[in-house]
């Protein structure tokens, strides 16, 4: 995923910052981090060096006569530096280009995108002097995550909180993931369960909450990519960025595919489609009588073979969900619906299924290869993905051959 490097000033919020470096690592991201000293004073080092797995420095020097040039050493080939908390104090230091501490002379000798995170109390972050310093460090290109209104540790409430970790989680691998790889290609992903109407007020589905499917979306979107996303009922907000449509029905989600596929470079199938719909959906609530009743069912349309049986040169990207003979069912699946890649995934083993923010998952090629995943975040799991669609890509020239589309808008 790339490496962060985690700056953490001096306030009550630093311990946050440890909550954060974890989220951080739980997305296979690196993390090395500095201390201020007196961010030291509320969170020690050995945490964040036991939570991350790695090094965590506070002073500028050590004792010896070698020179010490680790101000340079920790930015170099940091994908990102993160600043979170960052004080009145570290604000201004910055705007100005102050660099007293570690923490703020590895700042100005980064190369890399740079996101801060202030916190403190509400008075000071409303300071006409704190404001001007926050305008003046966007204006040279740093982002942020502004602080959120809220209860603060003096007391008192207003804004100056740190923004939730989440927030500041979500702004980072953004940064991180951002990239040209996958310009000038359509994808068109597909998420979510289907709803096949019984009545006007019931219906069959499945507890598919579309989180994977979404979670290719943004990472598509932020490779550079043209993102078309049809997802059935969700309560999740689409990318932004992405060509949303949303559907009901098996039936309503394949004329929604149909309308995008033409276009397409890359179709991922994402979604949990109901195999069965009723034959008669009543067209009036049916009354509960107390006698047994019976629904007669028939197949839904098989949207990944129908696009399948006329892929071209696309990509072609499934998922298989099974119970058991994983390996066996995928490969079939691979098979029968013409795919390059399905990503198979073991109902039964923990951090995996519906309506949980991981997965554990085996990607398998046509080509025959296999790869393994451990339980791993979907976005994660999601840029593995299309790690694979982007080799593939290349290895046919299509990426190239995307760039030189006239057609693409």
């Amino acid at each position: 995923m790339g490496r962060v490097l985690l700056g953490v000033s001096g306030g009550i919020a630093a311990y946050k910052a440890a909550e954060l470096a974890r989220a951080l690592v739980r997305e296979e991201v690196e993390v090395d981090t500095i201390l201020t000293p007196n961010a030291a004073r509320f969170v020690t080092p050995l945490t964040f060096s036991s939570l991350t797995g790695r090094g965590c420095l506070v002073e500028q020097f050590t004792e010896g006569t070698s020179p010490d040039y680790r101000h340079l050493e920790l930015p170099a080939g940091a994908d990102l530096f993160l600043v979170a908390p960052a004080t009145a104090n570290l604000l201004g230091k910055l705007a100005v280009g102050i660099a007293d501490n570690l923490l703020l002379t590895s700042l100005l000798a980064a190369d890399s995108p740079i996101l801060i995170a202030p916190a403190m109390n509400t008075r000071m972050w409303k300071n006409p002097i704190v404001r001007q310093n926050v305008e003046t460090l966007k204006g040279q290109g740093y982002y942020f995550v502004e602080p959120v209104s809220g209860l603060l540790a003096c007391g008192e409430v207003g804004a100056g909180k740190l923004a939730p970790v989440g927030e500041i989680l979500n702004r980072a691998l953004d940064l991180l993931n951002q990239s040209t790889e996958l310009a000038g290609l359509k994808v068109l992903i597909t998420a979510g369960a289907t709803q096949e109407a019984i009545d006007p007020v019931r219906f069959i589905s499945n507890p598919s909450t579309g989180k994977m499917g979404f979670a290719l979306a943004e990472a598509a979107r932020l490779r550079g990519a043209t993102v078309a996303l049809v997802a059935g009922p969700t309560s999740l907000i689409a990318p932004e960025g992405t060509r949303y449509s949303a559907v009901t029905s098996a039936l309503e989600m394949l004329e929604a595919v149909e309308r995008s596929y033409g276009d397409c470079h890359v179709f991922i199938s994402a979604a949990a489609v109901s195999d069965l719909t009723p034959v008669n959906p009543s067209e009036e609530k049916l009354k509960k009588t107390g006698a047994e009743t019976t629904i007669r069912f028939r197949p839904t349309p098989d949207i990944l073979k129908l696009m399948g049986e006329k892929k071209g040169d696309r990509v072609h990207v499934g998922f298989a969900l099974e119970s058991q003979n994983l390996f066996a069912n995928a490969t079939e699946k691979l098979r029968r619906k013409h795919l390059d890649l399905i990503v198979a995934n073991d109902l039964t083993v923990e951090g995996a299924g519906f309506a949980v923010d991981t997965n554990v998952a085996t990607i398998l090629g046509s080509d025959g290869t296999v790869e393994k995943y451990p339980k791993m975040s979907k976005r994660a799991l999601a840029g593995h993905i299309l790690d694979h669609v982007a080799a593939l890509m290349k290895q046919r020239g299509a990426l190239q051959d995307a760039f030189l589309d006239d057609d693409i808008e």
